[in-house]
């Protein structure tokens, strides 16, 4: 005869099952929390592949900790959608980094049920990106992801089913930028100033990035004279004027202030006009594009530090 736990197992095993079955008895939970999320996956059978991949990346005694974790997790077939070798490759040792950093985007710190998904339009990850979420009717998406089961009980978390394996941003905010195609003065200004290695750290760093537009719209021959060697410490001033240090500040947290802190020390006001988001006469066009190490919101205009708000006018100025 099988076993409260065996039967919850099957149960977790098939989204279809899991969705159409009746309510668990206290016995049957109770029994179902006796197993951590890697227990509970490695029972399943359908995850077989996720579960290679959390041994392969390190990851199984941490999931095996107290917790508790919320886990989006992909099932073999959605693992098997992958690009042909991305799975081979990803489960070579020196790719370890790498495999460990995907797996942690599809893990929420908290235990939060499907009661509580469909209430979020994103949610933060171990990885430190952010999910978005998004609820059609019935449906329920996870950066593109079906939801197709929910509310696996574990003993130090939950469980929800997704159909499609979901890949965080691959590269750091200079990575990024040089990317995007959109920030190339931006790009070789921080590389005079001699910033790529500190933009290309730990951070976090939230980045105030002026477009090509917006140095563009410097006055003549300002851009140039900053790029000189000599005026590397005057540039390094207003590249920090746009970098707010030691955290990844997404555009929901930053229309509640006032004002950001910058590395260069002076802040930065927040102003909401007319809807748009205005960081002191820059208006931000585009936010929350993330990084391994941060989050970049676009402006169109380059900030200037107070003691430097005359310094565009006067391309001859050295400090």
């Amino acid at each position: 005869m099988l076993t409260s736990l065996a039967v919850s197992i099957l149960l977790a095993a098939s989204p279809l099952a899991f969705q159409k079955a009746p309510a668990k008895t206290p016995a049957s939970t109770n029994a179902a929390a006796q197993a951590t999320i890697v227990e509970t996956a490695i029972a399943a059978g359908n995850f077989k592949t996720l579960v290679a991949a959390v041994q392969a990346a390190g990851l199984v005694e941490t999931l095996n900790g107290k917790g508790p974790f919320t886990v989006f997790a992909p099932t073999d077939a959605a693992f098997a959608k992958l690009p042909a070798g991305t799975l081979e490759m990803l489960l070579k040792p020196e790719n370890k980094a790498k495999l460990a950093a995907i797996l942690t985007y599809h893990v929420v710190p908290g235990s939060v049920k499907a009661a509580d998904v469909v209430k979020l339009k994103y949610a933060g990850t171990v990885n430190g990106q952010r999910v978005d979420i998004k609820v059609d009717g019935a449906k329920v998406t996870v950066d593109g992801a079906a939801v197709t089961a929910t509310d696996i009980a574990c003993s130090n978390g939950v469980i929800h089913v997704i159909d499609t394996v979901i890949l965080p941003v691959d590269g750091t905010v200079v990575d990024v930028a040089v990317k995007n195609g959109s920030f190339n003065t931006l790009v070789a200004a921080i590389k005079a100033a001699g910033l790529v290695e500190t933009l290309s750290g730990k951070g976090p760093f939230t980045i105030l990035a002026p477009t090509d537009a917006a140095f563009a719209k410097l006055p003549a021959g300002t851009l140039e004279m900053l790029l000189k060697p000599e005026n590397k410490k005057q540039l390094v001033e207003i590249l920090t004027f746009h970098v707010v240090p030691g955290v990844a500040a997404y555009s929901d947290a930053v229309v509640k202030m006032t004002e950001v802190p910058t590395v260069l020390g002076s802040p930065v006001a927040v102003k909401v006009v007319g809807g748009k988001v205005m960081l002191n006469g820059a208006t931000v066009v585009a936010v929350d594009v993330e990084a391994t190490n941060g989050v970049i919101h676009v402006i169109d205009t380059v900030l200037m530090p107070p003691a430097r708000l005359a310094a565009p006018a006067r391309p001859d100025a050295t400090r």
